[in-house]
């Protein structure tokens, strides 16, 4: 009788309807959940939650009477109190976590806050402050984000992308994390690359968050300090390479457009150099895919160029261009100005590449290395005796622009500086390494060597600097300027292939935003904070270029492109709830 009244009584005074209690830990039990209609739930939704804004109304309307203390608050408010808490740390990484944890509990607010502070935020959720959140991601870790695709589900991709529960997919940043930043091989750490692009694609270009995908494709790594770390997140093995490499990106190439469709863009991101031109080549034609790092690139560079040419004097066609590095980056700004002057001069891009002149790390590239030279390197192996180093070089080519794509901080020398304005009156110096400690040379150096004379633009952020009681205001050559524009101008004229023309396209919109009174202050970039209508623009000019290319599908073509733009963008404003 004892036995079986003990086996009536539940234990704690709940029934144990599901076992959790009664299972040893090797057994298994269900996750069952309860979805009640409560407000409890909706606090806890980024997309819906509003914290203390909810109304009189809506809490009652929502059940989420003393969910939430008495006070009414507006966004705007929520704004101010965010924004205060986030400038009391002083570490940029402690502010990235805190802008993180937001868009995980309120994704307007997030969204608000980094439209509104645009360039305070914008190199907290991106470069700088992501590089080191990359290297960090493993200790950082608290709750996925995007899709982790790893060889563990070779030949069951398409079974995972039906597992992220949005079908309305517009735009995916994709990356494998081997070359992240001036980085390295990060590995499944490489997320943070993904997340934080998609997240300028909303706030800076105006997409949907919830039509964006961020997935790390994860192959293993070569890191031996990450296959070490205990808290390493990704596959402890070496990278995976070949025909097994290739075989799982078709899988997923094929697998992302039997899901989503024709229309969706795919952002490579991130990629290395030997697989990020294989890659752009190979799904160029099949499928709507973008390399921010070799296009972007090359297509926010040659916007500067364009620009710079009110300070610099002449065309394109007159200047001669010298880069320090040969990789994705600096292949592919090069290409995209022959292009440029071949169209402007009506002469064939074999041609207009002869002024364009590449160093890499074994020296100038010269057609007497053509033997031992990668093939995305040989279209710029001119006629020329060898040359070993950066400042020889400037001395024999004589370039009145030098681009750093290297990924090595601090080859810009105080030699190759003065050497530069030794010959230019003033010469335009881009210092496009990621992040700050990689660019090849400092604002302040690049002024300080050429007694003030030089155009400067840089990758990541540098604050003004005056110079003889002149105040000078450095270029960012960000990317960002470029891909959400670009990317959100595909989208909206329902754009299936990229073509060379829309980055061309793209450059010349960027440019015209330069004004006058920004010429003035030696700027060669508009300010971040005209952003969303820069990008509005850049879209209309990217979404015409397609509709005349015949690759956009939405039609009738609206009449005017930018105020479609426009109107199409994501607002973080708070809506009103039934």
């Amino acid at each position: 009788m004892e036995s079986t009244l003990k086996e009536q009584i539940p234990a704690g005074g709940v029934e144990d309807v599901y076992g959790e209690d009664c299972a040893t830990e090797d057994q298994c039990i269900t996750p069952w959940t309860i979805a009640v209609s409560s407000g409890y739930n909706l606090l806890r939704d980024p997309r819906y939650n509003k914290g203390l804004a909810f109304t009189e109304r809506e809490r009652d309307a929502h059940y989420l009477r003393g969910l939430l203390p008495p006070v009414v608050s507006t966004q705007e408010l929520q704004e101010k109190k965010l924004m205060q808490s986030i400038r009391q740390y002083d570490l940029p990484l402690h502010k990235y976590v805190a802008m993180m944890e937001l868009e995980e509990r309120n994704e307007r607010l997030f969204y608000k806050l980094l439209i509104d502070n645009v360039e305070e935020l914008l190199p907290i959720v991106y470069t700088p402050t992501v590089g080191e959140a990359c290297q960090k991601y493993g200790s950082l870790f608290k709750r996925p984000q995007g899709l982790y695709i790893s060889l563990k589900e070779k030949g069951r991709i398409l079974e995972v992308l039906k597992n992220w529960p949005e079908r309305s997919i517009q735009v995916i940043v994709v990356t494998d994390g081997e070359r992240i930043l001036g980085l390295g091989d990060l590995g499944c750490q490489g997320m943070g690359i993904p997340v934080g692009k998609l997240a300028l694609y909303t706030a800076l270009g105006g997409v949907r968050p919830s039509a964006c995908l961020p997935i790390t494709i994860d192959v293993g790594t070569n890191n031996e300090k990450l296959l070490n770390d205990e808290f390493y997140i990704g596959l402890r093995q070496n990278r995976a390479t070949g025909q097994e490499y290739y075989d799982f990106l078709h899988e997923f190439m094929s697998a992302v457009k039997q899901n989503y469709g024709e229309k969706i863009l795919i952002q490579f991101e991130d990629f290395a150099n030997h697989n990020a031109f294989e890659l752009l080549a190979k799904y160029r034609t099949t499928h709507l895919v973008f390399n921010d790092d070799i296009q972007g690139t090359a297509s926010v560079v040659l916007a500067g160029l364009i620009a710079s040419l009110k300070l610099l004097g002449g065309a394109l066609s007159d200047h001669t261009f010298l880069f320090l590095g040969a990789g994705e980056a600096g292949t592919g700004i090069a290409e995209l100005i022959a292009l440029e002057i071949s169209k402007k001069t009506n002469t064939p891009v074999e041609e207009t590449r002869r002024k364009i002149w590449l160093v890499d790390s074994k020296g100038l590239i010269v057609s007497g290395r053509k033997g031992t030279l990668q093939a995305f390197k040989k279209p710029w192996a001119h006629e020329h005796e060898p040359v070993n180093n950066l400042l020889d070089a400037v001395k024999a080519v004589k370039p009145s622009v030098l681009i750093g794509t290297s990924g090595v901080g601090r080859t810009f020398t105080k030699e190759v500086v003065e050497a530069m304005a030794s010959m230019n009156e003033r010469p335009l110096i881009m210092a496009l390494s990621n992040p700050t400690s990689q660019a090849e040379c400092t604002a302040e150096e690049a002024y300080t060597w050429s007694e003030g004379r030089a155009v400067f633009a840089s990758g990541s952020p540098f604050p003004s600097f005056e110079y003889n009681e002149k105040l000078y205001f450095p270029g960012q050559a960000n990317n960002c300027y470029i891909f959400p524009g670009f990317g959100f101008g595909l989208v909206m004229s329902g754009t299936i292939r990229v073509h060379d023309d829309m980055l061309l396209a793209a450059s010349e919109a960027l440019a015209a935003q330069v004004t006058d009174e920004h010429y003035a202050k030696g700027m060669i970039y508009p300010p971040f904070a005209d952003i969303r209508k820069i990008s509005a623009h850049i879209a209309a000019r990217v979404a015409a270029k397609a509709y005349e290319l015949g690759v956009a599908t939405r039609l009738p073509r609206p009449a005017d492109l930018v105020k479609y733009a426009e109107s199409c963008m994501y607002t973080p404003n708070y809506r009103s709830y039934r």
